[in-house]
């Protein structure tokens, strides 16, 4: 009977911290699970079309993509990530290198006149997902345009 009591008394500590935990702990785990993370200045490097982006361009078109708003992630089957990585009809990609922790990413931007398909390479594993931003799909339009 003793046994009993004491095992409830565990489980509801255990509930409440679960339940209860701060709001540091929550964001952390909620970033382990993030699709569309944010980048940051320092840790990214933006090149389009081989050319390195640079200052006030650079960070223009890191705050458009931390604001896109993500809409869908698609499953790439197993064989299918070469056509995620060079679509036949993505024209030329913006390619963010960044680091995720101890990880190399490599981000594959792909604008097109109503989405944003983005492709997240790191080790050997590929992530394809759709964002919507309208300022990056016009913004980098310009920015391929005075690069070009």
């Amino acid at each position: 009977m003793t046994w009993a009591i004491v095992m409830l008394i565990l489980m509801s500590l255990v509930k409440i911290v679960l339940t209860c935990l701060p709001t540091g702990v929550i964001e952390w785990l909620l970033s382990k699970f993030e699709v569309h993370a944010k980048l940051s200045g320092e840790n990214a490097s933006l090149s389009l079309d081989g050319k390195r982006l640079k200052g006030t361009e650079k960070q223009k078109v890191i705050d458009q993509f931390n604001e896109a708003i993500f809409l869908e992630k698609y499953y790439i089957y197993p064989g299918d990530e070469e056509r995620y990585l060079h679509p036949e009809n993505g024209g030329t990609p913006l390619v963010i290198d960044t680091k995720k922790g101890n990880k190399d990413v490599k981000l594959f931007v792909y604008r097109y006149d109503d989405h944003i398909d983005v492709v997240k390479q790191y080790k050997k594993k590929v992530i394809a997902y759709r964002v919507l931003s309208e300022s990056l799909q016009k913004e980098s339009l310009s920015v391929a345009g005075s690069l070009a």
